[in-house]
C-alpha cells in the first residue's frame, strides 16, 4: 500500500485571534492600572476616593484574562487532536471505507452502496450529479437485512460517466432507507479545522466514517 502523506494545514485564525485579544487586554489592563495609580496618588486626603469600583473592574479584567487564556489552551488542544486525526486519516490511504452522508464517489467507473431494510421490499436508488440532475434511477428488490447496490457509472441512457463526486439517496415508498456508501481513500486533508478524506474528486468528513477494510488484510 502506497501512502501519500498530506501536510496538515494549520489554521491560525483562532490562535491569532486569541493572541490579539490577549495583547489588547494587556494594553487596556496596563492603562487601567496607570490610571488607577495616578488617581490614588492625586486623591484629596480629606476626601478619599471609593476604590470599590476599581477593585470590581480589576476582578473583571482578571476574569476576562483567564477566559482568554483558557480559550487559547483549548485551541491548542484542538489543533493537536486535529493533527493526530489527520495522521490517522492518512493511514487509511488505499483502504476501502464505509461512510454516511450521501456522497457517492465514482472511482474507476464503479461505486457501491450498502443499505438496510427490515423486510423484503422494492427500493429506489437515485444518483444525482453536482448540478443536482438525476443521472441514474434504479428500482431494485431488496431482501430483509443488508443489501448492496453496485453502480457501473453509466447513466440512465447507458452512457459512461466520468469519475467524480455524486450524491445518492435510497428510498422505499418515499421513505428514506438507511444506507452507507463505500469508497477507496486516496488522500486526506484538513479544511476549516475539520479532517476530510479524499476519494478521487470526492471528499467526505472523517467523522462520517463507519467502518474500514485494510487493503493489506
Amino acid at each position: 500500500m502506497t501512502v501519500s502523506s498530506t501536510t496538515p494545514t494549520t489554521n491560525t485564525s483562532s490562535s491569532a485571534g486569541s493572541t490579539s485579544a490577549l495583547t489588547s487586554l494587556a494594553g487596556n489592563f496596563n492603562d487601567f492600572l496607570s490610571l488607577l495609580t495616578t488617581q490614588l496618588q492625586n486623591q484629596d486626603p480629606t476626601s478619599p476616593m471609593d476604590t470599590s469600583q476599581f477593585t470590581s473592574q480589576l476582578v473583571q479584567f482578571t476574569g476576562v484574562a483567564e477566559q482568554i487564556t483558557a480559550n487559547t489552551t483549548l485551541t491548542s488542544i484542538l489543533a493537536a487532536n486535529q493533527t493526530q486525526q489527520l495522521s490517522q486519516a492518512n493511514a487509511l490511504v488505499g483502504d476501502k471505507v464505509t461512510f454516511t452522508g450521501g456522497t457517492l464517489p465514482l472511482q474507476s467507473g464503479s461505486a457501491q452502496v450498502n443499505y438496510q431494510t427490515s423486510a423484503a421490499e422494492p427500493v429506489l436508488v437515485t444518483v444525482t450529479n453536482s448540478s443536482g440532475t438525476t443521472v441514474k434511477s434504479e428500482t431494485v428488490n431488496a431482501a430483509a437485512g443488508t443489501n448492496t447496490w453496485t453502480w457501473d457509472g453509466t447513466n440512465s441512457a447507458g452512457k459512461q460517466l466520468s469519475d467524480g463526486a455524486y450524491t445518492v439517496t435510497v428510498t422505499s415508498g418515499g421513505t428514506a432507507v438507511p444506507f452507507q456508501a463505500v469508497g477507496t481513500v486516496t488522500g486526506a486533508e484538513q479544511v476549516n479545522q475539520a479532517v476530510q478524506l479524499e476519494f478521487g474528486a470526492a471528499t467526505v468528513p472523517y467523522s462520517q466514517i463507519v467502518s474500514m477494510t485494510s487493503s493489506g488484510g
